[in-house]
């Protein structure tokens, strides 16, 4: 505004940085409207618009002096702005051709940017077919690829974690999808549903339902069945106590909605039998199906049983200790929780631990030693004598480089004892197999709480970590340390049930016992000379290896037939105790191994007040055999072959011939099979036709004699213990006061398979098993006299 006298200007703070030209060339006075400021853009120091330097009397030079000052310090303050914004830019054009030699300067002084490496298809392809036999390689892999595929093992890390990471991705893209579909097929059920009911109509006169009454009704029939439920419950338990068993009602009961609908937790083993599920062979013959979820936490379980199994197997006290009552070595529970808080939880109600460890060398190499245990079907061969029955559930991982190193499965097995006193055991366990340095790991663990609450089946045998640890010796034989750690239901097994305790019936004495016995008769087998100790009449090797092929097959004919396997049910015919005698029918149709026709089975159990190797050597002794064989005792046993299996004298095959007395009886041949161990001997017979034999010994097919064993189990009667050395024949902390008879027959009954059993046969078996039974005890009263 215009004054009398000089000119007066107000400068604002927001003039600071125009251009001043503009200012001295409008008329004196006139008001400049502020410009807004970006906040980014003030100067280091607040101006205050009403301070004295804001109010200039002064000539128009001085303004322009201090706009161009103003502008000056404006521009000072903006330059690092710049500078950083052409940093920035410069930086997001690194990868862009041309430039100005001043571009090129900073860029110098710049570090160049890291360049990504990409694959080749040769290398991805490699690391694809890896990736779907392991998706988590260790260390050692990680390195074995990156030299062949000339990466850094840390491109190969993160090639898998990406991976991983991907495949999870997709997993969960198709998880969602299909829960997505699954939702809207459950809206449009429930949109149908509510149409339904809301256009329900009454039956009786035709209206409108009432909903009320409806839902009276529906509880009406839940209570009902609830009682109904609990009525079938009682009458089982009534049935379980009267038959000695328990009762398992013959239609299974249908879950009801809600809680009931999933499993409980038993707190008794005679609810375990009465609630119906289903058994372990249904569970291990559907797929299981892994998810990638369940994969992870199946390895990390493995990963974590086989560091325990190591430790386990070479720790002392006071992990192991003697245990008071077997003078034994057993696991201190309370240190094992201590040690090992992880492991897969704690015990049910019900079961009983179980803990055993052995060791010693076996005529094997590590390798083959794996290769028999990882393999189902070499695996059930090499111990046939436990295995009733082996399934591969799932393959979870192959292992590496076609070796069995990192080798995961699911698996399912029963194990067995030659008697059907003792009740078969059945498992559902995790099989991981791992070279550790110079030594092999094979460990096995169960797996029964992967998904939630387990079926009671799964809930009856537990393994944790157990297994056996082999190491290569110089001559090229295996060093192993095997251990047993099992959690079983607490059964009672009458005659045999200090021999169950001691560990002896399923533990690792068993166990080790069987794989030494075997791993002989494995090196007999593939022997290419004819010991000059053997005696009889093979003319060559091929005829050698073709008897114990048969006798082989007659020993696991024998063992399938006598042992207490859930496919077999065993009826009790006569007796009050422990001379019960127990048969079981079967039909053989179209097996060339086994007579066509029905066969019966028959077998009772006695104590005898004899060592176990007395016994051993005086049934398979071919000059006492008329003492307790009906068909031996009008005759001469001669024994016209012997071929020997193992270090053991009592580990053998034989061939007796029984030559009648008079012309008119003929001769009959019988094929014999004899092992033994600490844990249990077996004496195992059959009558095969001559012809047939002939072949065999020429080095014929074994395969297409029929055979129908019969023979004796023999098991030391563990009464006491001991702990100095005393002669007895138990393993160390073990004394055998007597011996545990099992007598068995099989006994073709009938040629038609379709036809019935009589009451005849049935009682012509028990008079044959009896009569047998007393010419033994006779037999050893005599001579003890």
């Amino acid at each position: 505004m215009s004054l009398r006298g000089p000119t007066v200007t107000f400068v604002s703070s927001s003039l600071e940085g125009q251009d001043c030209s503009d200012i001295t060339s409008m008329p004196a006075g006139m008001m400049i409207p502020p410009r807004p400021v970006h906040p980014f853009s003030m100067p280091l120091q607040r101006i205050n618009i009403f301070s004295t330097s804001g109010l200039t009397l002064a000539p128009p030079s001085e303004v322009e002096s201090r706009c161009n000052a103003s502008q000056t310090l404006e521009s000072e303050v903006m330059k690092p702005r710049e500078d950083e914004f052409e940093s920035k830019s410069s930086k997001s054009s690194d990868n862009l051709d041309g430039g100005s030699a001043g571009e090129d300067h900073e860029s110098e002084r710049r570090p160049s940017r890291k360049r990504y490496h990409r694959h080749s298809i040769y290398q991805i392809q490699e690391m694809e077919r890896f990736f779907k036999k392991c998706q988590h390689p260790d260390e050692s892999q990680r390195q074995s690829l990156s030299s062949d595929l000339n990466l850094e093992p840390k491109q190969v890390k993160f090639w898998f974690q990406n991976k991983r990471t991907q495949m999870k991705a997709q997993y969960e893209r198709h998880d969602n999808q299909s829960l997505r579909s699954e939702n809207d097929k459950l809206k449009s059920d429930n949109l149908a549903l509510r149409d339904a009911i809301r256009n329900a109509s009454c039956l009786n006169c035709g209206g409108p339902a009432d909903m009320s009454v409806m839902r009276l009704d529906e509880q009406r029939l839940r209570m009902e069945n609830a009682k109904l439920r609990d009525e079938i419950d009682r009458i089982s338990a009534i049935a379980a106590k009267h038959i000695g068993r328990p009762f398992t009602p013959l239609l299974p009961i249908p879950p009801s909605s809600g809680v009931d609908a999933t499993f409980r937790p038993l707190a008794n083993p005679l609810e375990r039998e009465i609630v119906s599920g289903p058994s372990l062979v249904d569970i291990a013959s559907c797929p299981f199906g892994l998810t990638e979820s369940e994969r992870t936490a199946v390895v990390e379980l493995a990963i974590a049983s086989m560091e325990e199994l190591i430790q386990v197997a070479q720790a002392v006290e006071p992990l192991w200790v003697l245990d008071a009552v077997t003078n034994r070595e057993v696991i201190d529970k309370q240190q094992y929780l201590q040690q090992f808080p992880r492991g897969i939880g704690p015990t049910p109600l019900g079961l009983k631990s179980e803990t055993t460890r052995e060791a010693g060398t076996v005529i094997l190499s590590p390798i083959a030693v794996v290769e028999n245990l990882m393999d189902v079907n070499r695996w059930r061969e090499m111990f046939s004598y436990i295995i009733s029955r082996a399934i591969t559930v799932e393959v979870i991982s192959m292992g590496l480089n076609g070796t069995y190193d990192g080798a995961m499965q699911l698996m399912y097995a029963e194990f067995q004892m030659p008697t059907p006193l003792i009740p078969a055991r059945e498992s559902f366990f995790l099989r991981y197999s791992k070279r550790v340095y110079n030594s092999w790991v094979v460990v096995d663990v169960s797996v029964d709480s992967l998904r939630g609450n387990p079926p009671p089946a799964l809930l009856r045998c537990r393994k944790r970590p157990s297994g056996c640890i082999i190491q290569e010796m110089p001559n090229g034989y295996s060093n192993v340390v095997w251990v047993e750690h099992v959690e079983v239901e607490n059964k009672s097994y009458g005659l045999f049930q200090n021999l169950v305790n001691s560990g002896l019936a399923f533990g690792a004495q068993r166990w080790f016992a069987t794989l030494k016995r075997q791993s002989e008769r494995t090196a007999s087998l593939l022997a290419t000379t004819i010991p000059s100790r053997e005696i009889g009449v093979i003319p060559t090797i091929e005829g050698r290896r073709s008897i114990l092929k048969l006798a082989e097959r007659m020993t696991n004919n024998f063992c399938d037939g006598v042992g207490a396997s859930t496919a077999h049910t065993w009826i009790t015919l006569s007796g009050t105790g422990a001379d019960d005698v127990r048969v079981v029918i079967r039909k053989s149709i179209d097996d060339p191994g086994k007579p066509a026709g029905v066969v019966l089975s028959a077998a009772t159990s006695i104590v005898l007040p004899v060592s176990p190797s007395r016994v051993f050597d005086f049934l398979r002794d071919e000059r006492f055999r008329t003492e307790w064989d009906i068909l031996s005792n009008t005759g001469v046993v001669e024994e016209m072959v012997h071929v020997a299996k193992g270090q053991n004298h009592g580990n053998s095959v034989s061939l007796l011939r029984v030559n009648g007395i008079n012309a008119n009886q003929s001769n009959m041949l019988i094929l014999q099979e004899c092992n033994t161990d600490e844990s249990c001997s077996l004496v195992i017979y059959a009558p095969v036709d001559t012809s047939a034999m002939s072949s065999v010994l020429n080095g014929g097919d074994p395969e297409g004699v029929a055979l129908l064993p019969s023979g004796f189990a023999i098991f030391p009667e563990v009464s006491q213990y001991h702990t100095s050395r005393v002669p007895c024949n138990a393993p160390t902390g073990l004394c055998s006061r007597g011996s545990l008879l099992t007598v068995a027959f099989q006994i073709l009954v009938d040629h038609a398979p379709t036809s019935r059993l009589s009451l005849g046969s049935v009682a012509t078996v028990n008079n044959l098993i009896s009569s047998t039974v007393l010419r033994i005890k006779n037999a050893f009263v005599c001579n003890d006299t």
